[in-house]
């Protein structure tokens, strides 16, 4: 016989409790007491009740005195629950500015729509036309309804941004929902909305999900971006998810973005949306001027110039000169991408994924950017044996080694997921460019999505093609929002800005409309490359996925897979016109 049983685990979080102190009623005579302990009568006459972490920010040595007053009957003890702290330094509170025309006649839009049912608005704002500002009007409308809002965004680098913001105006009403907390926080933040001490929820994809008895918002911030898709377990996108939750609580949902996707854009056309639009910057502030440089006129270039273009060095130096800063763009970490052995020409290769190893110079180690596997860089190769490894290729590792070598006196700062996975260190790079600690930041996609910081003023783009070589049929859609997002970075304050954009194929269209900043002319190529292929939006794409250990045996499969396919599509008439099947074909990262 087997015995099945289930049983619920332990739980391994608790909640956090705290002694706090008050003073007796009546106070025994305090004649016979030391200067501490007589300070700490003090401290509780003035403040009333008070917790031991506060107390001994006062009273250093307060741990080992309050027990014996406590005895002596001068205190009073209890326990109460306190939250942990996700937040780190206090915010001040600010005051709600005049809009412009056109937010406040976005604004008075959707506040219409709440409380009259499902409805989705798509905002298309331009980077730094104030779209975060709407999200908070329309976010205090909705409070002041006695509903609550969820507010998503891509990256936790962002939430650290939005979450000041919003506790800036809404005080302590505010929760935060992401990996980056420890599980005490999580665990915490998820009870306050559970009490109905917090009505807002800020947080990444899984936020989605955020126990609200009753949404009346829902805001998902660069709907546009991938980082929504949660591509293992339990799969979902919870850009698509906010709207399926807001129609089950018969909200508004409000997704925004600068650069929107083909599918929500096309979901604007057929009227599923209702599209709003920012035009403008605030302050009717210039978008920054881009400059396309070529870079196979680089080729015959050697060293640094091949990827710091000696127009792009010089309007590094200028922008320093003036004491602005500088975003360096581009979109892989690590020191050298590919890793060749001279002796045979093998590349090293990963022992799982069958793809070349990066390598990283702080670690001194290849890394595969897919399951994680290293080996150390004295590593010999696999093939012959031979020691002389030759490291080609760049990422920011590289790009930042190299500007330090040209600007020895510039404080520069790396911002991706090699420098970022400490907890607390993303919140430490932004503190660094808002104070203006950092002269030069190098980053991947992180540094491109929603910050916003005034006094950068030149951004430079290394190679804008990376992603446009993707075995995607979305690749010219993420290339342009990629670029157009991190060109939106520069001239945000009182300087405008400017950005070079340098790329091996200047007159790709996505590359154009990027520098254009023309949606509307980018959305309209593409969508008709799209309906010609009769790609999504046009259509809906399944993708049947099998993986075995055996290559022989998981081929086979897959052909008699296919052919099952293709005998029942031919069988039914009614699959006959409407079915295409593609395939099979092997995976682009087959191991």
């Amino acid at each position: 016989h087997i015995l099945k049983t289930r049983e619920l685990r332990q739980a391994s979080i608790k909640a956090r409790q705290e002694r706090f102190f008050a003073l007796a009623d009546p106070v025994p005579a305090l004649d016979r007491l030391s200067k501490p302990r007589k300070k700490i009568i003090d401290i509780l006459a003035n403040e009333g009740e008070i917790s031991m972490s506060e107390l001994k920010r006062h009273v250093p040595t307060a741990a080992r005195l309050v027990q014996a007053l406590a005895n002596d009957g001068y205190l009073t003890v209890r326990h109460k629950r306190v939250y942990r702290d996700p937040f780190g330094e206090p915010i001040r509170e600010d005051i709600p500015p005049v809009l412009n025309a056109e937010q406040q006649g976005v604004v008075v839009q959707i506040v219409d729509s709440l409380n009259k049912g499902f409805t989705t608005f798509l905002l298309q704002g331009v980077t730094g036309s104030g779209k975060t500002e709407v999200y908070m009007q329309v976010a205090a409308e909705t409070l002041k309804q006695g509903k609550s809002v969820l507010v998503l965004v891509p990256e936790i680098a962002l939430i650290t941004q939005m979450e000041r913001r919003f506790r800036a105006r809404f005080g302590e009403r505010i929760a935060v929902l992401h990996s980056g907390l420890s599980a005490g926080e999580r665990y915490d933040q998820w009870s306050r909305i559970l009490q109905q001490k917090a009505d807002i929820a800020i947080g990444a994809r899984s936020a989605i999900f955020a126990p609200f008895p009753e949404v009346g918002l829902i805001i998902v911030d660069e709907e546009h971006d991938s980082s929504y898709k949660q591509e293992n377990n339990l799969r979902y996108n919870a850009r698509d998810l906010a709207v399926v939750r807001a129609k089950l609580n018969d909200c508004v949902a409000l997704l925004g973005s600068a650069t929107p996707s083909i599918q929500s854009c096309y979901n604007a056309f057929s009227k599923k949306f209702i599209q709003v639009n920012l035009q403008h910057r605030i302050e009717r502030r210039p978008l920054p001027a881009i400059k396309i440089v070529d870079l196979r006129e680089s080729l015959g270039y050697r060293g640094q110039q091949r990827f710091i273009t000696p127009l792009l060095q010089q309007a590094i130096k200028d922008t320093l000169d003036h004491r602005q800063q500088v975003l360096l763009f581009l979109n892989r970490r690590g020191f050298a991408n590919f890793a060749l052995c001279q002796s045979c020409g093998q590349p090293q290769r990963c022992k799982h994924c069958d793809i070349s190893l990066t390598y990283h110079q702080k670690a001194n180690a290849f890394k595969c950017h897919y399951c994680g596997f290293s080996r150390a860089a004295t590593s010999r190769c696999d093939i012959c044996g031979s020691s002389k490894i030759k490291k080609l290729g760049l990422g920011t590792e590289k790009i930042e080694t190299t500007v330090h070598k040209l600007f020895p006196d510039a404080r520069i700062a790396r911002m991706d997921r090699d420098t970022t996975a400490r907890k607390g260190a993303i919140v430490k790079l932004l503190k660094g460019l808002k104070d203006q600690t950092i002269d030069i930041l190098v980053g991947t996609q992180m540094v491109a999505k929603g910050h916003d910081f005034p006094n950068i003023t030149l951004v430079g783009i290394i190679c804008a093609d990376l992603s446009l070589n993707f075995p995607d049929f979305r690749a010219g859609e993420r290339t342009f929002q990629l670029l157009a997002q991190v060109a939106g970075r520069a001239g945000r304050g009182s300087f405008p800005g400017r950005v070079i954009l340098q790329t091996y194929n200047p007159e790709h269209f996505s590359i154009l409309a990027a520098r254009d900043q023309d949606f509307n002319s980018f959305y309209h190529q593409e969508v008709n490359f799209r309906k010609a292929l009769n790609y999504p939006p046009f259509s809906r794409m399944i993708q049947l996925k099998i993986s075995g250990k055996d290559p022989a045996l998981t081929r086979n499969y897959a052909h008699q897979l296919g052919d099952r396919c293709r005998t029942l599509k031919t069988s039914n008439s009614s699959l006959y016109g409407t079915i295409e099947i593609m395939g099979p074909i092997e995976s682009s990262l087959t191991k």
